[in-house]
């Protein structure tokens, strides 16, 4: 139905227990752990994978392709074409994303963003049946 990309491999690990100060760059995949105080951003020339555990934390922007949540993020994320929030997700912040996959229990405090682009476009506006009369 929907084109499937081929995953990018995560190459890349910030384990539990770890802390990085500052911004963080990555290619491929990236998968957290530990805490970050600071942006994540995939670089833009190829796909990208990037996976928040539950026992993570980041504290700042997040910027890749495909988003999968199970910890804790305060800070807007921005997922290019898949955003997945899994049931222990909790956002402090704007999510913008081109699609959603929000499981029961995940938690957003801040507004939902959808990206303009084919497919938003092109949906035409939901009108209910019972307003009709």
């Amino acid at each position: 139905m929907f084109g499937k990309k081929k995953q990018p491999p995560i190459k890349s690990l910030i384990a539990q227990g770890t802390r990085i100060d500052g911004n963080v760059i990555f290619h491929d995949g990236l998968r957290v752990d530990g805490e970050v105080v600071g942006d994540i951003r995939a670089n833009d020339e190829q796909p990208s994978i990037l996976v928040v555990s539950e026992s993570a934390s980041v504290t700042g922007q997040i910027h890749a392709d495909h988003v999968i949540l199970n910890g804790y993020v305060k800070g807007p994320v921005f997922a290019f074409d898949l955003l997945e929030l899994q049931p222990k997700a909790r956002v402090e912040g704007d999510v913008s994303y081109r699609a959603l996959e929000m499981h029961q229990g995940a938690t957003i405090s801040g507004q939902l963003k959808p990206m303009t682009g084919d497919v938003a476009e092109d949906k035409p506006t939901l009108k209910l049946a019972a307003n009709n009369s």
